[in-house]
């Protein structure tokens, strides 16, 4: 399980974030998204050498977490359970190099437009028509 996917779980929890700057955020989180922006209410931030900054909510962006201090009280072996179903790899052609779907057309062949003695295709090499 990703670290983000484990936050995501930890709606209504009360936590310690120290931010990469050395600020201490404590407060209760109100949602985590896929980058591991924080949303966070009834905030205490601890700014060095400030005195405390009391808030109703706050949002910190994902980048900018140093770490996340969890309380003692918080079950981790039920958290850490990966209970979404293991999504299957997409089956179906690609994988090669451009061309999104059938064959490719190979080196300098016809884009499309109609058959090549017709005068449809690459127009640059025409030693095949005579």
């Amino acid at each position: 399980m990703k670290l983000v996917q484990f936050m995501m779980k930890l709606n209504r929890e009360t936590v310690v974030i120290e931010l990469k700057n050395g600020t201490q955020v404590t407060g209760t989180i109100l949602g985590v998204d896929v980058a591991m922006n924080t949303h966070l209410r009834s905030v205490k931030m601890h700014v060095k050498g400030r005195e405390p900054i009391t808030l109703d909510a706050i949002s910190i962006r994902g980048n900018n977490i140093r770490y996340v201090v969890l309380p003692d009280s918080l079950a981790l072996d039920t958290l850490l359970i990966d209970d979404e179903p293991r999504k299957k790899p997409m089956r179906g052609r690609g994988g090669g190099r451009g061309a999104r779907g059938g064959r490719s057309r190979g080196r300098g062949g016809p884009r499309g437009g109609g058959d090549r003695r017709m005068g449809g295709g690459d127009r640059r090499n025409d030693s095949y028509r005579r």
